[in-house]
């Protein structure tokens, strides 16, 4: 991360805060306090209609506790807000307008069944099956919709290249692999691609530190980035956090929760030292509480290099041995 750029960690007020959560977290903030850059907190908030009320203000309360801050955010304001999504769309309707313009958008009515008939691939991605491009050839021109359209990026062939900081070198053919994406839905409500890269670009985010579950999704980013005119983040995708046999954290499992671990007396610090042995970035017998600000400059942060996922043991929320 260059100097001065700022780092990021942009929560979904959709559910609890997680242990999951909260190692991408401690990660994305350790990496931005070490590299000098200022740290932002974005609520991802965009799908509306998922949101939570109260969840946002629990999860930057649960952040605090474990000993987290930001210089810039919804309720500590900076220069490139405003912070929450719902708050941005005037940024997302401007990139849709400027890739409209040049002929990279068009609409499409095609619903998840339809496609999934005609589809090579039915289960492929978490875009869902790729598109085949049925309604490319209509562009933008008004005919009788089926149901409201959603707005679709005509993707350009040809391979795009990510250089991960941990996970490597990552080759993709967009148009091949993943096809046309939706950059909004035919409900009105903005894509995570879209608004995530448009939001990137707008605060001037340096790296990109997050779950490698989304590492995936950075080819589609680092094409769409282009396209708006900008060059992508550089992207560090840290190790998923996964229950012991391996699949994803359930959210609602005991102990998975920050709210269990506080409701059980643990402080913010005991957390923050389980994840740290968890992840590698302390010795496994360097007991005992850890605040985040003990971390930056002293962790070799490339222990994280070549891990996809760490496993917690099933009873305490510890790593496994």
């Amino acid at each position: 991360m260059t100097h001065g750029h700022r780092g990021r960690f942009a929560p979904s007020p959709t559910g609890d805060l997680h242990l999951g959560s909260a190692a991408t977290a401690l990660v994305a903030w350790i990496a931005a306090r070490t590299a000098g850059a200022s740290f932002v907190l974005r609520v991802e908030d965009v799908d509306a209609p998922r949101v939570v009320p109260g969840c946002e203000a629990e999860q930057l309360e649960e952040l605090r506790w474990l000993g987290l801050d930001w210089d810039e955010g919804p309720d500590a304001g900076g220069p490139c807000g405003p912070y929450r999504q719902s708050e941005r769309g005037p940024v997302y309707e401007a990139a849709l307008e400027s890739l409209r313009e040049r002929g990279l958008t068009y609409l499409c009515d095609c619903s998840r069944a339809e496609i999934a008939r005609v589809a090579s691939a039915p289960h492929a991605g978490d875009e869902g099956p790729r598109y085949p491009g049925t309604c490319r050839p209509h562009g933008h021109a008004s005919r009788d919709f089926r149901r409201p359209p959603a707005v679709r990026l005509a993707v350009p062939a040809g391979e795009v290249v990510v250089r991960d900081r941990w996970q490597g070198e990552l080759r993709q053919d967009v148009a091949r692999e993943v096809g046309d994406f939706v950059l909004r839905r035919g409900d009105g409500v903005f894509a995570y691609q879209l608004a995530v890269v448009a939001d990137d670009l707008a605060m001037g985010v340096g790296e990109v530190v997050r779950g490698a579950d989304l590492l995936d999704s950075s080819p589609r980013q680092t094409l769409l980035a282009r396209l708006l005119g900008g060059e992508a983040p550089d992207f560090a995708h840290a190790p998923l956090v996964v229950g012991a046999d391996g699949e994803r954290l359930a959210k609602r499992a005991r102990g998975v929760p920050l709210r269990d671990r506080r409701l059980a007396g643990e402080s913010g610090s005991e957390v923050v030292g389980h994840l740290a042995r968890l992840l590698g970035l302390v010795a496994a017998d360097e007991r005992g509480p850890v605040a985040p600000r003990e971390l930056v400059g002293r962790v070799d942060m490339d222990a994280l290099a070549g891990v996809r996922q760490v496993r917690l043991r099933a009873a305490t929320g510890e790593s496994a041995c």
